[in-house]
C-alpha cells in the first residue's frame, strides 16, 4: 500500500515535530536559571552504564555455547570491551572495540 503525497507529508511533519520535541524539551525542562534537581544528575551518572548493561546481555542472549565456536569469540570481545573500558572510562570507543574485535573475530578466526 503506497501512501497519498498528503499522507506523506503528515509522517514527515509529525517525525520533524518528535525529533524537535525530544531535542527542546530538556531544555525548557531544566533552564538555566535552576538547579538540575538531584535525581537527573544521579540518572545521568547511572544510565549510561545501565544502557551498557543492557546492550551486553541483549547481544549474548542468544549466543550459541553448545555448537559451532562455542560463544568464544563473544566472550572474548566482552573481556576487551571491559577492560577497555575500565582502563579508558569512554563508553564510545569501549563499544566500538569490541564490536570492531567481534566483527574480525568472526569473519576471520572464527569464520
Amino acid at each position: 500500500m503506497t501512501m497519498t503525497l498528503i499522507q506523506s507529508l503528515i509522517v514527515i511533519a509529525a517525525a520533524a515535530l518528535g525529533t524537535m520535541v525530544t531535542r527542546f524539551l530538556p531544555f525548557l525542562a531544566f533552564p538555566e536559571s535552576k538547579p538540575i534537581p538531584p535525581f537527573i544528575i544521579y540518572l545521568g551518572k547511572v544510565l549510561p552504564l545501565a544502557v551498557m548493561g543492557m546492550l551486553v546481555v541483549y547481544s549474548l542472549r542468544a549466543t550459541p555455547v553448545t555448537s559451532g565456536s562455542h560463544g568464544i569469540p563473544e566472550l572474548i570481545a566482552l573481556i576487551s570491551l571491559v577492560l577497555v573500558h575500565l582502563k579508558w572510562r569512554n563508553m564510545l570507543v569501549s563499544m566500538a572495540t569490541g564490536t570492531v574485535l567481534y566483527m574480525v573475530l568472526i569473519q576471520t578466526i572464527f569464520a
